[in-house]
């Protein structure tokens, strides 16, 4: 349960950063309001998970879905290049989770 909460941190991560960038600097209402009710959840769901899991994996985790999921909604919408060293760095960071996972009890 742990991690399916932390994968669903991770995923209110990516939601709250990309309307965090829609908001154009919280001077846009509703997506100023998405990214602050996104980032309780995804910190509230984060603390749960914390409960069960280790800080070093929790946190690692939750960060590099994030940034994974960020770096593939700026791609996909937001027209930022995907160039081999950025794509190489995307792959090292999920290949990184993946073995935290595999290191991890919980």
């Amino acid at each position: 349960m742990a991690w399916l909460l932390l994968f669903l941190a991770g995923l209110l991560e990516i939601v709250w950063a990309y309307s965090m960038k829609l908001s154009l600097g919280f001077t846009r209402i509703t997506p100023s309001l998405v990214t602050l009710i996104a980032m309780a959840a995804s910190f509230a769901l984060l603390a749960h998970a914390m409960r069960t899991l280790p800080l070093g994996t929790a946190y690692t985790v939750w960060t590099g879905i994030g940034a994974i999921g960020a770096f593939a909604v700026g791609v996909i919408f937001l027209d930022e290049p995907a160039n081999f060293l950025r794509v190489l760095a995307a792959t090292l960071i999920v290949s990184g989770l993946i073995l935290m996972k595999i290191a991890s009890p919980g």
